[in-house]
């Protein structure tokens, strides 16, 4: 290798085994930066890491972990640690959606969301923020949606919370760690080419946009990147989702609210399916 990995930044990426971590994985790895690939499925995160190390010349550490178990994010660092490195770049990006109602779920398959989307990812932050505050430099992106700007509509119940949090939570961040070298930022994608829609079975009802908006999640990335470098904390990839984000902040609630339940309709599953809910995507 041209450099020694202990001098390269050191990038952890979770739900890195698809879609839009595999794209911040292969950018970080673009960009000289040694990763920590964090997933479930082991198989995909070796295979990724292989590749990216033949074409980069850098190091990559698959890390299998559910983010859903209790205390996962200390599993993590752990195995960071063991390999005698820190976190340069934190990308909270694992996630998935459950498109189903409320009650009409297991509640361990509910809590496995908010422990993935918001414990896990809230305390890989806590972890990570101290040694960046000492060596006066950082990153943390977080994934969020457009869906975080939008009013809670049937199915997919958790899923605008748990976005506006992962917004809100990079707003405070940046609040406090501006100043100490640190720069967070909140990524708020609209559809994106992903596993998402067949990770929570609704892949026969579309992205929810017509193909020529479809963005990709190499597209999405380099603006996230992008953004963060230059100190944004809010970055929203594509002016129709702009558009969009901006219509949902204006007009009446009310209004609003009907008329994402109209649209949202064809997203939602009926009781009895089997939504698989595998965690993917944005």
């Amino acid at each position: 290798m041209a450099q020694d990995a202990a001098s390269r930044p050191l990038a952890l990426i979770t739900g890195a085994s698809a879609g839009i971590g595999e794209a911040f994985a292969r950018a970080y790895a673009a960009k000289g930066h040694d990763l920590a690939l964090v997933a479930r499925r082991l198989d995909r995160l070796e295979h990724l890491a292989a590749e990216l190390r033949a074409q980069h010349g850098i190091e990559a550490y698959p890390i299998a972990q559910d983010l859903a178990a209790f205390g996962a994010e200390h599993e993590v660092m752990a195995a960071v640690k063991a390999h005698g490195r820190h976190v340069d770049v934190l990308v909270n990006n694992a996630g998935f959606s459950i498109a189903q109602d409320f009650a009409g779920v297991p509640w361990n398959r509910q809590r496995d969301f908010l422990m993935t989307l918001i414990v896990s990812a809230t305390g890989l932050a806590h972890l990570v923020i101290p040694g960046m505050v000492e060596r006066r430099r950082g990153a943390i992106i977080n994934v969020a949606s457009i869906a975080g700007f939008a009013p809670g509509v049937a199915g997919h119940s958790l899923y605008p919370a748990a976005k506006s949090y992962a917004i809100k939570f990079s707003e405070a961040l940046d609040a406090e760690l501006r100043d100490k070298g640190v720069r967070v930022t909140a990524l708020c994608p609209g559809s994106t080419e992903s596993e998402f829609t067949k990770a929570n079975g609704t892949v026969e009802a579309g992205h929810g946009a017509p193909d020529f908006l479809l963005q990709t999640a190499k597209d999405v990335v380099a603006a996230a990147i992008a953004g963060n470098e230059s100190g944004k904390i809010l970055v929203i990839p594509g002016w129709h989702n702009r558009m969009a984000v901006f219509l949902m902040r204006r007009l009446p609630h009310g209004l609003v609210r009907w008329g994402l339940m109209k649209g949202s309709a064809r997203f939602r599953l009926p009781p009895e399916a089997d939504s698989p809910g595998a965690k993917a995507g944005h």
